[in-house]
């Protein structure tokens, strides 16, 4: 009798639909094959909540009857997510509130050139400093500019001012405000000028990339002219603020500020009344991210000033702003 040859085919064939047979999931006991889970916990461990559900939904689509068990995964991953995200809010909240008086300050540093038109024409430099510390609910700002030219040993300008200004927030957009104010600038007539104000104020529009507030309120300013004489006067103060992220490296603002003198009442009076107005519009150009170039554009104007004195400044700007 000849030996039996062996059927490698049809043995391997056998064998492979046995596997087959024994890897198919029954309906009562269908599981995720080790693979694609496997996959799927790659993803969460990266931590990102998009990885995650593009990987998930790839699994769903090669893996239809897995569903349940896929969601379950991407729900218990964003339940950890929005615990985590919870946990470090409350850890920053506690944070904020146990801060010193000189902690989680933010600012910026500006430097750079200008020229000036009106009672003085030079060019000249600029150097400002603006620093801001955001708490729960109150937000403190510093800002403090100077502009310096000598020509010939001799001062053709000197600007100094200098500004604190506390806002607590009672909603998601109103707020109350103070502000404290000095200037000093002997071409506009004035060795000193203090004001004091306080009022409301409104966040008009708040999105991502366009922010727009206004405020008011009265105010209270003294006035020490360059002649030796001084005034006080009630006041009311406008103010506007105005940001435009116009891409993710330039930027549209405009500061609006003005204050109203009433000569010593709250009514105004036209003939002894006199109108400071400040409006600076800027153009933030972003170097990298920490350094901004910065082309401005400012106008100072005072209905009133003082004798020998024009009512209008302006003064353009290039610096280099760097954020700390």
């Amino acid at each position: 009798m000849p030996p039996t040859v062996p059927n490698f085919r049809a043995d391997y064939a056998a064998a492979l639909a046995a596997a087959s047979l024994m890897m198919a999931p029954t309906s009562a006991q269908a599981a995720l094959p080790d693979p694609v889970r496997a996959m799927i916990e790659a993803a969460i461990a990266q931590g990102d909540p998009d990885l995650v559900a593009d990987v998930a939904a790839l699994a769903l689509q090669t893996n239809p009857d897995d569903g349940a068990e896929i969601d379950g995964m991407v729900e218990a991953f964003n339940a950890q997510q929005a615990e985590l995200a919870a946990q470090e809010a409350a850890a920053k909240e506690e944070a904020i509130r146990t801060a010193g008086l000189l902690e989680n300050w933010s600012g910026k540093g500006e430097f750079g050139a200008f020229r000036a038109t009106g009672n003085s024409s030079n060019s000249g430099v600029t150097a400002g400093l603006a620093l801001t510390r955001k708490g729960i609910d109150w937000t403190h700002k510093l800002r403090a500019r100077t502009e310096y030219q000598r020509n010939n040993g001799v001062t053709s300008r000197e600007r100094i001012s200098f500004t604190y200004e506390p806002n607590y927030r009672l909603s998601e957009r109103l707020f109350i405000f103070a502000l404290a104010q000095y200037e000093r600038d002997r071409f506009q007539g004035f060795s000193n000028r203090y004001a004091v104000s306080g009022g409301v104020g409104y966040q008009i529009i708040d999105e991502a990339d366009l922010q727009l507030s206004a405020k008011a309120g009265p105010a209270y300013r003294v006035t020490d002219f360059i002649t030796g004489e001084s005034e006080s006067r009630i006041a009311g103060l406008v103010g506007l603020d105005f940001d435009w992220n116009i891409t993710e490296r330039l930027k549209l603002t405009h500061d609006t500020n003005a204050v109203a003198e009433t000569g010593g009442t709250a009514t105004v009076i036209v003939d002894s009344s006199n109108t400071s107005i400040d409006l600076v519009t800027g153009l933030n150009a972003k170097v990298s991210d920490a350094l901004t170039a910065r082309l401005s554009y400012a106008i100072e104007y005072d209905t009133n000033p003082p004798e020998g004195s024009v009512g209008t400044d302006t003064l353009s700007r290039v610096t280099l702003i760097y954020d700390f």
